[in-house]
């Protein structure tokens, strides 16, 4: 079975659910990758922050998929904005990847402090777009402020804006702007790990997974919390990048194309959002973010 495809606003189409390889160990990556696209995936969501591009290319060449049939995507680190510095950061991303083209190509965060050398960025992913060497360009982690602040001064509207989206942070207003202007919503965390992830958010949080409703849900369909997650984020036409390892996991997070959650089931799950990020603030400084530099291949 294939997932859905969706359309980006170039008419470059996207695989619905991607394998995520967020905090995936090295060691553990190209086995990952390799398990996903032999189960079925097409599409593979890696950074450069992640430390694993390298492990990524090496999966999918294990795999025997041709990678003209993956869609591939990554993202530059913001140490390494600013328009030569990004053009840099693509030729280390294709080196470490093994591949000369990256189907999706964006920003990894905001950097509003560093704002000029984001705009400087984002016009480099706009060079490699127009030279071929790209087929989509986008941003992530961008509020809806931000993503009007780079329209003003560039040219080429992201195709796709990767943002932390569960039922429990489902940024409603957010997703209207990206309708609006046609950019793609494409969820981190979608089955909401990163409310479970350790080390990760306050002394007060609650896993998603648990939620009760999502539970009663799951129990009416035959299905896992995580699969209705998922298959909420299809139907309601989002991009979704669930993260495993673990090669059950990762089959039954591609398991969400034979059943179809109600209208009221959808509602429900629209109620759970509680509005509380659990990730960085897009809108801080962040100044450590410039302290991370990425390795050269």
């Amino acid at each position: 079975m294939s997932a859905p495809l969706l359309t980006l606003n170039n008419n470059v189409e996207l695989p619905t659910i991607g394998l995520g390889v967020f905090q995936s160990p090295s060691a553990e990556t190209a086995g990952a990758v390799e398990t996903a696209l032999r189960v079925g995936y097409r599409h593979v969501d890696t950074a450069a922050a992640y430390g694993n591009e390298r492990e990524v290319g090496e999966g999918i060449r294990r795999s025997g998929v041709p990678r003209e049939d993956v869609f591939l995507e990554t993202k530059i680190w913001a140490s390494d904005y600013g328009h030569d510095e990004t053009l840099h950061a693509f030729d280390k991303a294709t080196a470490k990847l093994g591949f000369d083209t990256i189907d999706l190509l964006i920003l990894h965060q905001p950097m509003p402090a560093y704002f000029d050398r984001t705009v400087a960025a984002y016009r480099a992913l706009e060079e490699l777009y127009g030279a071929g060497r790209v087929r989509a360009i986008g941003v992530s982690n961008f509020t809806e402020d931000l993503l009007d602040r780079l329209a003003e001064r560039t040219s080429v509207v992201p195709a796709v804006n990767q943002v932390e989206l569960h039922p429990y942070f489902s940024q409603p207003a957010l997703q209207a702007h990206h309708r609006a202007h046609g950019i793609l919503t494409q969820a981190w965390s979608p089955i909401g790990g990163i409310t479970f992830y350790p080390g990760w958010g306050g002394e007060g949080r609650r896993s998603v997974m648990d939620d009760p409703t999502l539970q009663a849900i799951a129990a009416d369909t035959g299905k896992s919390a995580a699969q209705v997650m998922l298959r909420w984020h299809l139907q309601q036409g989002r991009s979704a990048i669930p993260k495993s390892t673990n090669p059950e996991r990762i089959a039954q997070n591609f398991d969400v194309f034979d059943f179809v959650l109600s209208p009221e089931q959808l509602t429900a799950i629209d109620g759970l959002d509680r509005g509380v990020r659990n990730g960085p603030d897009p809108t801080a400084a962040n100044d450590g973010f410039m302290a991370l530099t990425i390795p050269e291949a």
